[in-house]
């Protein structure tokens, strides 16, 4: 199963990119969307029908923000609109599809680029989804945690690590808690494909022609549970494919 996960910056932005013939030619099984900015009712979803993709989605409140979705050419045993808690679902951060084993998510953690009122919040719901995880780690086989997690976890995975070291996504504690994440059982797919390659990046500014001069960060990210590891036969970065601000990463699973 090839999973894709892609921060689109709203999905009919990139649907009038040329995001539908990218997937019919990328043929994915699933993808994992972040960052839609759009209701299920507010899509003309018959060209993802005609290409044999089922869609789940779940919406933020607020109108044009947020939001994620999962399309996939396989009908989901379960889907999880969610997280089932009221002060976190307001902002249409999660969605989970179970195919057998597999449960394989899409989630977008928030930002805390705004302020130091968005930055707190982002450390408390970083808490929250810890223990979400924890509890979840419990009733399901496997996960596959794609998503948009805003987030380098190392030096290697930013452009210029001196200059954003007190940069909201580059912050030591955030690091920390992908640290912690990753050491509660998870693996990070691209980097235990491709090691310590350097200059991989899925997300640039769209200021000062950063994607041009290829100064990034990797904040998108397929996170596999320990037990997947051996299954993980594939993973990588599509910084070619131009829909969005970020560009989409994948895994593929046995």
């Amino acid at each position: 199963m090839q999973i894709v996960s892609y921060n689109v910056n709203g999905i009919r932005s990139a649907m009038g990119k040329g995001l539908l013939n990218w997937m019919e030619s990328r043929k994915a099984d699933v993808y994992c969307f972040q960052e839609t900015k759009a209701s299920r009712e507010q899509v003309d979803l018959t060209p993802f029908e005609l290409f044999g993709y089922r869609s789940y989605w779940v919406s933020a409140e607020k109108k044009g923000y947020s939001g994620v979705a999962i399309f996939s050419k396989h009908e989901p045993q379960n889907v999880q609109y969610g997280f089932g808690v009221p002060e976190y679902d307001t902002e249409g951060r999660w969605v989970s599809a179970d195919f057998g084993d597999l449960t394989v998510a899409s989630v977008y953690i928030p930002s805390g680029s705004s302020g130091e009122v968005r930055q707190e919040y982002k450390m408390q719901w970083l808490a929250f989804f810890s223990n979400f995880i924890h509890e979840l780690k419990q009733k399901k086989k496997h996960l596959i945690i794609c998503g948009d997690y805003n987030i380098c976890h190392r030096p290697i995975d930013i452009h210029d690590p001196v200059g954003n070291k007190n940069s909201s996504g580059f912050l030591p504690e955030e690091r920390e808690w992908m640290s912690t994440f990753m050491e509660s059982g998870f693996t990070d797919t691209f980097r235990h494909i491709n090691g310590d390659i350097q200059h991989q990046y899925s997300w640039w500014t769209f200021r000062a022609g950063a994607r041009g001069k290829n100064k990034g960060w990797r904040i998108d990210y397929c996170m596999t549970d320990e037990n997947l590891k051996p299954r993980i036969s594939d993973a990588g970065i599509e910084p070619g494919v131009m829909h969005s601000d970020h560009c989409p990463v994948w895994v593929e699973v046995k």
